[in-house]
């Protein structure tokens, strides 16, 4: 596998209103969208991607449903690691599940363009391999 770059980073918060609150307000960032939806920004230096993200969308983008799974750790943040090509990141999937790594989800295309395949790390956080066509 060959990870070129640290594409986002997200925290998931069941309350984005009072992370937006930090975030945007105390710290300054500046954040596009509602505050209880996804907030993101693309203007912080060193990252290419920030982000609230609601954890029933969370929940939803993993499990198809708004409520995390009673039986997992309910994570605090997410972290996606790009690679060169859309194709690059099934077989960064398989070479995780060949590892052992339970995948959250298999590799697949979002609406938005970005094939992205996940799964949760032994601290909880939800680790994406993705490829986001507009980030190369």
């Amino acid at each position: 596998m060959n990870i070129e770059f640290l594409s986002t980073l997200a925290v998931i918060s069941p309350d984005p209103a009072a992370s937006r609150k930090l975030y945007g307000d105390a710290l300054g960032l500046p954040l596009d969208g509602d505050a209880d939806d996804y907030q993101h920004t693309d203007q912080v230096g060193g990252c290419k991607h920030f982000g609230i993200w609601p954890l029933s969308q969370a929940a939803q983008a993993c499990f198809g449903t708004a409520e995390w799974p009673a039986g997992r750790p309910v994570p605090q943040v997410s972290i996606e690691f790009d690679v060169a090509e859309g194709a690059d990141v099934d077989a960064a999937a398989q070479e995780l599940q060949r590892g052992g790594y339970e995948l959250l989800h298999p590799a697949r295309t979002e609406p938005w363009g970005q094939t992205v395949a996940r799964l949760q790390s032994p601290e909880g956080a939800i680790v994406g391999i993705s490829h986001i066509p507009s980030m190369h």
